[in-house]
């Protein structure tokens, strides 16, 4: 591993002239770095190609598919998206049927569009103590498993946003019984199964094509990811077409060395870096235990390490107003907010003063509440109860022909027993709470505009002289 990004520092360094792409020839133009420039390449002789690899490229996926315990993986350059995009598009028929958890990342949505899919939906489980939502359980597999018609893949995502992993093992054994595959999209999960101590990544425990995001959770360049298939249920030409289709065919070899580079640094120096990863999240869990009203979801076994999950709501704080004093009174930037929580990541790349100053300023917010410094909200209730993500909304349309169908905007007020003709999520993390095709309830336009007045980011929803939404036109239930 590191062989691709060495190999193209050694080439910077001839003098071979670039009569190709890309225009900047590998020179300083403007204010980017040199360094940059000078490895900035196309598939030119002795680098391979990614879409038909035979060479470096096919080594260093390999040995990317060795380090994971998978037949097979491919490099993505546009993102654990591409990988979603093709793993649905390869394993399920055009028209055929998919249950997904309703969790899953847009991406997901937009491959059951692209594809006509009939989609069905695996809500999970509050963990009522911590107003988060668990990963889908095996038992929920299996009861949505014995109803027919049996779909043609079942799609999951471990770990959550907020870190619940799912047991893998248990719902590809439900799931292979059927005799159909297991999609797993393990974004978030690059760095498990590579370290004493880490749960098993979900090739390790039997899934057929798993997702990984390599930016997120390992020190690898933002929109590079990883594509592993495993087992024989999914035809890998077809794969390989679909990954035609939705990667450029223009493949960034900054971004695929930036993989190789985090993977190389993962064989050589990765017992250390996960154990001081280990070491330094146990030890902030430890000293935030003393905070008297924030409260942190614990590390257990079906917790991911490196979440933290800042939980507001006992303090009468929304996650959005946690989020905004870490920005503005600490300057420390977090992953997300949602309305009664929010979230800071860690991974091997954080030094000690990440953690120090996380600890420190969450200990003195702590304080400031019970001085009674921040101003605390009990507006909307008990959320756990009310929360669009346990919705289950009635489905009116399919999602593709109300994507597809002709739409209006109208006042969210009145949009009560419509149509939705577009997505509606927060954001981060995306996850739809209305799905176009499926008809508003009141507590869409009551909550959402809740949402709105606590400062969290609604997609799909505008705010003109009134907050408005888009449906499907001339349509009511």
């Amino acid at each position: 591993m590191g062989e691709l990004y060495q190999r193209l520092k050694d080439y910077s360094k001839t003098d071979y002239y670039p009569y190709h792409m890309p225009g900047h020839k590998r020179l300083l133009c403007g204010e980017f770095p040199r360094e940059i420039m000078d490895i900035d390449i196309t598939e030119i002789d002795g680098f391979d190609n990614l879409h038909a690899p035979e060479e470096i490229l096919r080594r260093v996926q390999d040995e990317a598919a060795g380090l994971y315990g998978a037949d097979e993986s491919f490099y993505l350059i546009n993102g654990s998206t591409c990988g979603v995009l093709a793993a649905i598009s390869a394993a399920v028929p055009r028209g055929g049927r998919i249950l997904m958890t309703r969790g899953a990342h847009k991406s997901a949505y937009h491959a059951a569009y692209l594809r006509n899919l009939t989609v069905s939906y695996l809500y999970p489980e509050m963990m009522e103590e911590y107003d988060i939502y668990d990963a889908v359980t095996p038992e929920q597999i299996a009861e949505a498993l014995s109803r027919e018609p049996v779909p043609d893949a079942v799609f999951l995502v471990s770990p959550t946003y907020e870190g619940r992993i799912a047991d893998i093992e248990t719902i590809a054994k439900l799931v292979h019984s059927k005799g159909i595959p297991l999609i797993v999209d393990e974004a978030h999960g690059a760095h498990l199964g590579l370290a004493e101590g880490f749960a098993k990544n979900s090739c390790q425990c039997g899934a057929d094509l798993v997702i990984h995001s390599v930016h997120k959770t390992l020190p690898a360049l933002t929109q590079s990811a990883l594509l592993h298939v495993n087992g024989r249920l999914v035809d890998r030409e077809r794969l390989r077409r679909f990954l035609h289709i939705y990667q450029s065919s223009s493949p960034s070899y900054v971004l695929m060395a930036g993989i190789d580079n985090a993977l190389q640094l993962v064989k050589e120096q990765g017992d250390y870096l996960f154990a001081r990863l280990q070491v330094n999240y146990l030890r902030i869990l430890t000293e935030l235990s003393e905070c008297r009203n924030l409260h942190f979801l614990p590390l257990d076994a079906r917790q991911d390490i490196g979440k933290l999950v800042i939980l507001s709501s006992k303090a009468g704080l929304s996650g959005q107003q946690i989020y905004d004093i870490l920005l503005e009174e600490y300057h420390l930037q977090l992953e997300m907010a949602a309305a009664d929580h929010c979230l800071a990541m860690f991974t091997i790349g954080d030094s000690d003063e990440a953690y120090t100053r996380m600890t420190d300023a969450l200990l003195a917010i702590d304080r400031d509440i019970s001085a009674g410094k921040w101003h605390t909200q009990t507006e909307g209730g008990d959320s756990r109860e009310t929360s669009l993500y346990h919705v289950q909304p009635e489905v009116s349309l399919s999602l593709a022909d109300a994507w597809d169908a002709e739409k209006e905007e109208i006042p969210l007020a009145q949009a009560a027993g419509r149509i939705a003709g577009d997505f509606v999520n927060l954001y981060p993390p995306g996850i739809p709470v209305l799905v176009p095709g499926e008809q508003i309830e009141e507590i869409h336009c009551r909550k959402l505009a809740e949402y709105f007045r606590k400062g969290l980011k609604v997609q799909g929803v505008t705010e003109k002289d009134e907050y408005c939404i888009t449906v499907v036109k001339n349509q009511k239930k």
